[in-house]
This record gives structure tokens, C-alpha cells and sequence, in this order.
């Protein structure tokens, strides 16, 4: 009974907030790694549309815009975080090759860039001098949804290249989902309220 709560809990951790659609269509880094040991994908809902979306999702990274989930707990680590408020032009650039710092040590290589709707990382972070056992792709997908919103997907695919990188990978992505539900409920908020702010400035001319 034990074990079976836990593969749930596990399973919903890995789909958080994703239909079973979502979870079962292609995104783009799929391609990347063809073969995941772990695969997961995590979706909010976002009352702004996706070109508002983008900006925030388009300045991630430590010394840009952050990662809008919990900076404190990142920087006990040194990651010296600091999640933005405000869209900072900038931090709007990216392209492939490009790094996106997750400490101010490591980061990953931007491997696809579709401007406006998605962009995917690649890599890993070694231990010491002991390279990474897995191949890794955390893509960012956000499209326009019904009643003038946006649908704001992030996906995760591990590629194991040791046997033993399961046993690093697994309890890495508990975290990772915990960080991760912040992260898109930390960019929700941030579109909204500025959708909001910018619907309230309109109304006010008219």
C-alpha cells in the first residue's frame, strides 16, 4: 500500500498541473533525447496571453531575471538568485549557444530557441570533476489558450548514461518539482499582475 502511494504521489509530482494531452505530445527538445530514463511535465494555466508570458520565461537564468521560485532556499547553496519583478530588456536575448547560468559555476547550453514560444536547455551539472551521469533537456513551451489566455508547459527529460545516475536523478526531481510548481506559480503571478496593471492603465483612457 506503501509503495503504491508513493508511485502516485510520484506520478502526479512528475505531471503536475499537465493534462494527459500535454504529457503525451511533442514538444520541441524532444528530439534531443529520444530514449528519457525520466520524463516530466509540469503546465499552469496563465490569465494573460502568451506574448505577455514570454518575456518573463525569457529572461530565466542566475544574473538575469532568475527563476521566480525560492531564491533563498537556492542561494543557502551560493546560486546567488535573484527573481525579477520587472522585465529587464536586456535579459531578452537569447540564442543557441548561449549559457543560462543556474550558479554562478554551472549552467546549461541554450540548444533551441523558437522566439516567442519556446525555448530548450541542455546539459548537466558535474560533480566535482566527475561529469554528469545523464544527458538533460528542461524545455519551456508557451502557447495561447482559450478566453485569452496562455498555456505555459515545462518539460524535463533525463537521458541516463550510467546505471547508477537513477539513483542521483530520483530524489533530484522531488526538488525539482517542488521548485519547479514555484517557478510557474512565480510567473503566473508576475504576468497577471502585470496584464492586470496594463488593462487597468487602458481602461483608464477610455
Amino acid at each position: 500500500m506503501v509503495a503504491g502511494t508513493v508511485a502516485t504521489l510520484r506520478s502526479r509530482a512528475l505531471r503536475w498541473g499537465a493534462t494527459r494531452a500535454e504529457v503525451d505530445a511533442a514538444l520541441p527538445g524532444d528530439d534531443l533525447i529520444v530514449h528519457p530514463g525520466l520524463s516530466a511535465t509540469r503546465a499552469i494555466t496563465i490569465q494573460a496571453d502568451a506574448a505577455a508570458v514570454w518575456p518573463w520565461v525569457a529572461q530565466l537564468g542566475q544574473g538575469r531575471g532568475g527563476f521566480y521560485s525560492y531564491d533563498a532556499l537556492e542561494n543557502l547553496v551560493g546560486c546567488n538568485i535573484h527573481s525579477a519583478d520587472v522585465i529587464v530588456p536586456e535579459w531578452q536575448s537569447i540564442a543557441v549557444g548561449d549559457e543560462i547560468r543556474l550558479h554562478p559555476d554551472s549552467g546549461l547550453q541554450v540548444a533551441l530557441v523558437d522566439p516567442g514560444r519556446a525555448f530548450v536547455l541542455r546539459g548537466g551539472v558535474p560533480m566535482g570533476a566527475t561529469p554528469p551521469p545523464y544527458d538533460f533537456t528542461w524545455a519551456f513551451v508557451v502557447h495561447d489558450a482559450p478566453g485569452g489566455n496562455a498555456r505555459l508547459l515545462v518539460r524535463e527529460r533525463y537521458g541516463y548514461v550510467k546505471d547508477w545516475a537513477p539513483l542521483l536523478v530520483e530524489p533530484v526531481s522531488l526538488i525539482s518539482f517542488l521548485m519547479s510548481r514555484r517557478m510557474l506559480l512565480g510567473i503566473k503571478a508576475r504576468a497577471e499582475r502585470a496584464a492586470d496593471l496594463h488593462g487597468r492603465d487602458t481602461d483608464s483612457l477610455t
